[in-house]
């Protein structure tokens, strides 16, 4: 295992445009990474900048604090994991797995202890026999994965959306086996995904990019509870946070005319600054009673399953909301609760609190 720094990093594929900005990030050693955004952001320039499959136009890579910017990929010593499964057809599930072990000559005993290991992480113990021809993709990306998994002296392991062709239904259990088996090993993990219930759900920490850059990089409780940036409070929640129009009124910050935050979190803000609310839909609910509330229309409601998700109407502003499925709300008017400590300001489209 090996800690990774990206010295000032950039690359361009010819062009004066950067698919990846120069930018200096570092990976801890044994903890495990999610890059995250949509198509075209960089992530996976940056994951091939660490492998070594793309030689940066900028920059360095360090791993261990040792430069490999020249290195090949396979004096790398990393183990990476693509898209799509890439798999011995003529030999058995068992081969497959050993077959990185094989090559650094380790004994048949071990190799037999540390397949059968990995095989049980991956629910692959009762194929170990089968050819791999006969795999379905699903089960191919598994032996791939394992390939990834199996060998317990990688500098890091890096997947660049793995569980793409992965049925469904198996991808929750799968992301489990996976951070399972990384629990035990401690590789060094940098994960490229574009699904952020994979990343949320798989990473120590989520580094969302957009246009080449890395736009923030937390916990998944962090970039859920303070996104820096309206990008990243609608690329993160499902739906994303709800952004409207602040009133700034005696001081406080009013959504048609309810105070929602207080003077005291506006202490610095120019008096004429155009200030954004962000509320996540978790943090609404319907006001009870006399409750003073935000007055709202309601618009339609879609079933998620055990949640129906709300879409209210604010002035001109609109709300998502999600609403448990057996509390009643009216049609038509309602009021609106919002956890005013849940608020998050925005200043030009940065988070100020």
């Amino acid at each position: 295992m090996a800690s990774i720094h990206l010295d000032q990093i950039g690359h361009s594929y010819g062009t004066a445009v950067y698919a990846l900005e120069k930018t200096d990030m570092h990976f801890e050693d044994g903890k495990t990474y999610a890059l995250l955004g949509p198509s075209g952001c960089g992530k996976t320039t940056m994951l091939n900048i660490i492998s070594g499959l793309l030689t940066p136009s900028d920059g360095r890579v360090l791993l261990g604090g040792t430069d490999v910017t020249r290195t090949r990929t396979a004096e790398r010593n990393i183990a990476q994991v693509f898209q799509f499964p890439v798999v011995y057809q003529s030999k058995t599930v068992f081969e497959n797995l050993a077959f990185p072990l094989h090559c650094r000559g380790w004994d048949r005993s071990r190799i037999a202890t540390r397949v059968a290991e990995i095989a049980d992480l991956l629910g692959l113990t009762s194929r170990l026999s089968q050819s791999a021809r006969r795999l379905t993709a699903d089960e191919k990306q598994l032996i791939s994965l394992g390939r990834g998994l199996v060998r317990n002296d990688v500098a890091a392991l890096l997947m660049d959306e793995p569980l793409t062709v992965i049925d469904p239904h198996m991808k929750f259990d799968l992301r489990r086996r996976i951070k399972q088996a990384n629990d035990q090993t401690r590789h060094t993990v940098v994960y490229v995904t574009h699904d952020q219930n994979e990343a949320m759900t798989f990473a120590d920490e989520v580094l969302v990019m957009s246009a080449g850059r890395v736009v923030q990089r937390g916990t998944p409780q962090q970039l859920f509870e303070a996104p820096r940036n309206l990008y990243v409070g609608n690329f993160i929640g499902s739906p994303g946070m709800n952004f409207v129009r602040a009133e700034r009124l005696d001081g406080d910050l009013r959504l048609d005319g309810v105070p929602l935050v207080g003077a005291d979190r506006c202490r610095g803000i120019a008096p004429d600054a155009e200030i954004v609310l962000g509320i996540r839909p978790e943090h609404i609910a319907f006001a009870q009673g006399e409750e003073l509330g935000v007055p709202a229309s309601i618009v339609s409601a879609q079933d998620h399953g055990s949640l129906l998700v709300v879409d209210v109407a604010v002035g001109s502003d609109r709300l998502r909301m999600k609403v448990r499925r057996d509390v009643s709300f009216p049609a038509g008017q309602a009021r609106l609760r919002v956890s005013s400590d849940q608020v998050r300001l925005y200043v030009d489209g940065v988070l100020v609190n």
